[in-house]
């Protein structure tokens, strides 16, 4: 039997040529998205795209800046020793490392890089000498149905079920980007009756809201989602269809609250109620400074240390991962507050308001912990 759970519920954040050639940009996006990720408790993967410029483009072409997919290839170009230190920092942020491979070579780079997933681009869904080398991985699949015909989704969909490889179908509009009209979510319902054996996704490459669409889809049946992201730089321009961590935190909850208004199915764990979630949340140990701490100092495990209570406005276990810059001085044993670090959640009024609404109240603490203790009368 094939295993499909390994897609369920798995967003997988499109990172493609955003990059645009430069390592540490790739790595300043994985840092921002990965942190949405935590914060939202939710399964993310970052995908990279794979090619192999030197096979991949003709060399008699090479030259041509007038034809877009090529300049923007050899413009975005990074070496393979840049996708290895890029996988790392993915595995290490806590997200699952995947890859788009445009050509045989890259199939191959996905083995050296040992990525668990590999994803199918709409563009190569009848490109069966890629589709064969990928199939020889013996890794799961995940496939987007943009443009495609039905005799071809049939095929692919035969040729991984006789082969049984996990294959996950995203129902998919190849238009960058996309309008609400030209979403046809209905697609979802025709993917899950005809292939019922799979999971179901959604790509999406739309812009006006991140909320409507990924709720729709969750309700229709679809349990792996996908878009592209990216950062805001003065020098290079946003896609319209490309997502900003901002955006993604607001598709996360849109997720989440489309699951909390469908319900679980009996096959699945329950959701359990906020108050529960709220009582757990009282339990949550908050970071403290292990010792005096200068402004500027970026802190590593030796510097803090977890206890409870967790305060208002104080980051928590949860939020804690190496390398925050301390904005201003912290003395030991005070907790480390959100205000005083450089950090994604600082930058998302959202995340910010939850970090303040949850713990208990500073001013209040210090009084309580000074009230005698009741002594028993003999």
């Amino acid at each position: 039997m094939i295993d499909r759970d390994i897609f369920e519920e798995l967003f997988v954040l499109e990172l493609a040529n955003n990059h645009w050639g430069s390592v540490q940009r790739g790595l300043k996006i994985i840092s921002e998205f990965s942190k949405i990720v935590r914060f939202n408790n939710v399964r993310a993967a970052i995908k990279v795209q794979l090619r192999d410029v030197d096979t991949f483009i003709h060399r008699d072409f090479r030259n041509r800046g007038d034809i877009r997919y090529i300049k923007k290839t050899l413009d975005t170009r990074l070496s393979e020793e840049d996708f290895a230190t890029l996988a790392k920092a993915i595995r290490e942020s806590g997200c699952i490392p995947m890859a788009t491979p445009f050509d045989e070579r890259s199939v191959e780079l996905c083995g050296q890089l040992n990525l668990p997933i590999i994803k199918i681009a709409s563009s190569d869904l009848n490109d069966w000498m890629l589709i064969e080398k990928i199939a020889k991985t013996r890794r799961p699949c995940i496939v987007s149905t943009g443009g495609s015909s039905l005799k071809d989704l049939d095929d692919l969909v035969t040729f991984f079920g006789n082969r049984n490889i996990p294959l996950a179908i995203n129902h998919c509009v190849s238009i960058y980007p996309s309008e609400d009209s030209e979403l046809e979510l209905n697609q979802i319902d025709f993917l899950k009756s005809r292939y019922p054996g799979h999971t179901i996704g959604f790509s999406t490459h739309e812009y006006h809201d991140w909320a409507s669409s990924i709720m729709v889809a969750y309700a229709k049946g679809a349990r792996t989602f996908e878009r592209h992201i990216d950062i805001e730089d003065a020098s290079i321009p946003v896609s319209q269809y490309c997502s900003l961590p901002d955006q993604i935190d607001v598709w996360f909850k849109a997720f989440n609250k489309a699951k909390e208004m469908c319900g679980a199915p009996g096959t699945q764990k329950r959701i359990p109620p906020r108050r529960e979630v709220e009582y757990l949340d009282s339990l949550v140990r908050g970071v403290y400074a292990a010792s005096d701490l200068p402004a500027g100092h970026a802190l590593t495990d030796e510097d803090v240390y977890l206890a409870i209570p967790l305060l208002r406005g104080q980051i928590s276990c949860r939020e804690l991962m190496r390398g925050e810059v301390l904005l201003k001085p912290i003395q030991k044993d005070a907790p480390v507050m959100i205000d005083e670090i450089d950090s994604a959640y600082a930058y998302i009024s959202s995340l910010k308001q939850l970090i303040y609404a949850r713990g208990l109240n500073e001013q209040s603490a210090p009084l309580q912990m000074k009230q005698p203790m009741a002594v028993p009368k003999k």
